[in-house]
């Protein structure tokens, strides 16, 4: 499996491609459609679904106009429906600017545990905190967890807004942490890390 990042909009929100046998799985489409569209007709992939670690809108909200074009499910937990209503008028609170929106028009249930979409073995593990439906995403194969905006490299995700909850993002850090340390992380933002790496640091703080 290949792995492929890109940092998109305004926020730079991570978008990764995974792709085995040219089908490709992206998970957060972030929100530049025309790029993600391009790359997959140039490279003739075969997309077969989006998934989001959680709603916000610089992670998901080229998911509807994609579907435009590619009529595949967002996988999205339940937990974090409402904000995809929201996409919009949250995008202008943080960029000053309405954009027009494509709501994502299928949207699939992510529920915790082991799950197979075509050749990619995925783990969903449940981590609220940052948002109510925050997930990972375990790939035991490639020794990857995707972690959105939950952990990222010498940092953890925001929890001061009102749907957030401290304690549940502490707890769902520290069940990243049963991981093997050598997991290397993908986050929402910045560059790669490990377990291993952001383990201590935020151990006292948990």
């Amino acid at each position: 499996m290949t792995i492929q990042k890109y940092s998109l909009g305004q926020l730079q929100a991570n978008c990764y491609f995974l792709i085995e046998d040219n089908q490709c799985l992206i998970i957060d489409p972030a929100d530049e459609a025309d790029f993600i569209l391009e790359k997959i007709q140039r490279e003739n992939l075969e997309l077969i679904g989006l998934i989001a670690t959680h709603g916000h809108f610089d992670h998901v909200m080229a998911a509807g106009e994609i579907q435009l074009s590619f009529p595949v499910p967002l996988y999205l937990h339940p937990d974090d429906t409402f904000l995809i209503k929201r996409l919009a008028s949250t995008a202008k609170h943080f960029l000053g600017y309405e954009p027009a929106v494509v709501e994502p028009n299928k949207i699939m249930p992510i529920k915790k545990g082991p799950w197979k979409i075509r050749p990619f073995n995925i783990e969903t593990i449940l981590t609220p905190g940052h948002t109510p439906g925050s997930c990972c995403f375990y790939i035991k194969g490639e020794n990857t967890v995707f972690t959105g905006d939950t952990l990222f490299r010498a940092g953890i995700g925001r929890h001061d807004f009102a749907y957030s909850d401290k304690d549940k993002l502490f707890e769902s850090i520290a069940k990243l942490y049963q991981l093997p340390e050598e997991t290397i992380i993908y986050s929402g933002h910045g560059e790669e890390t490990t377990i291993d790496e952001e383990k201590n640091p935020l151990r006292d703080a948990i």
